[in-house]
């Protein structure tokens, strides 16, 4: 149990957080002021609102997925499979990146919060192929799973993650030298055509108590004459529009959609921020994440998807939503459908 809350960063890795502009009073500063919770909000409150949950933020019959041979995809179109809430892969010629992966069945060290929902957990670390990059934005445990990340230690060949989460990892048991650590605007190539660039994103991190001593990030991948956005955490900040001007446009963008809340509203994107967010970006094609597989918020499970067609649809932003498992090759005639329609 104690494993899974990870390792604070100390020593040298410390010492370069310490000398970041974004690293102030013992902790990482997001672009805008940010709180975590509400003026309004009380701890005692928002307990009692979680409490209280209504019957529909767990779907009533098990989620839809696909069974698709994630071995065999051949990547000559970038292709997009995606796991439920943040987790995803991505294959790129023969360049195959795993975003996120929380393969456990649980989004918290403990098994009574944030259980999978019935059909929505169909895939294991045994159905993933040899992964080039390990991408991960930030270490909240939806995000960065103990149990998956050390049963994919054989197939991992890189790692590159927001800055301070490499501390974690090399405590449960990766090399250093497989490690790439990004502060926002930081940038490594992993070829001549493929280049990796952490962005800002408006969040925070923590595994225990301590919050914000290892860094939450977007990351902008260029690769072979693509450019998408792969978006953690963020509720709606100017940084959109920043990193939409600094790159041009997007080919692709996988955004948060899901676990937002009034009680934190500066954390998570509403959806119909998560529009406008898009819009920022010059995204050409979007897809909504972070919801789908586990219960954070008090919103029922499908109202993030829902609110974000209804927004997309009125400001004629292109979206797919894919099932779980459904392989989406970018670009293609894909036929959407309403997948997500009961309670």
């Amino acid at each position: 149990m104690i494993q899974q809350f990870g390792k604070a960063p100390s020593g040298m890795r410390l010492e370069r957080i310490e000398q970041c502009d974004n690293y102030k009073n013992g902790s990482f500063q997001n672009a805008v002021p940010t709180s975590v919770n509400a003026e309004n909000a009380s701890t005692f409150s928002i307990l009692k609102e979680m409490m209280n949950r209504p019957k529909s933020v767990n779907p009533s019959q098990k989620i839809p997925s696909v069974v698709t041979n994630l071995k065999r995809i051949d990547g000559h179109k970038p292709s997009f499979v995606w796991f439920g809430h943040s987790s995803y892969l991505l294959k790129v010629k023969d360049y195959t990146v795993l975003v996120d992966p929380v393969f456990s069945g649980n989004a918290s060290p403990v098994s009574f919060f944030g259980k999978a929902y019935d059909g929505a957990n169909e895939y294991t670390v045994e159905d993933m192929p040899q992964i080039d990059i390990l991408l991960l934005t930030h270490d909240h445990y939806d995000h960065l799973d103990y149990p998956t990340i050390e049963k994919l230690k054989s197939k991992v060949k890189r790692i590159v993650c927001s800055l301070g989460v490499g501390s974690h990892l090399e405590y449960w048991g990766y090399s250093a030298a497989i490690i790439t650590e990004l502060n926002w605007w930081e940038s490594v190539k992993i070829i001549d055509d493929f280049k990796i660039t952490a962005t800002p994103a408006r969040h925070f991190s923590g595994r225990l108590f301590t919050r914000g001593n290892t860094l939450w990030s977007s990351f902008v991948f260029e690769i072979f004459g693509y450019v998408f956005y792969l978006g953690g955490d963020s509720g709606y900040s100017p940084q959109f529009k920043e990193i939409g001007d600094k790159f041009g446009s997007f080919d692709l963008a996988v955004m948060e959609c899901g676990q937002y809340n009034e009680n934190w509203p500066k954390i998570h994107n509403f959806p119909e921020e998560m529009v406008t967010a898009a819009k920022d970006l010059k995204a050409k094609k979007v897809i909504p994440v972070h919801w789908a597989k586990f219960t954070l918020a008090t919103h029922p499970w499908n109202e993030p998807i829902k609110r974000f067609t209804k927004a997309a649809n009125d400001q004629n932003l292109s979206y797919v939503s894919p099932k779980i498992g459904e392989l989406y090759e970018l670009n293609q005639k894909f036929e959407q459908e309403v997948w997500w329609d009961f309670e």
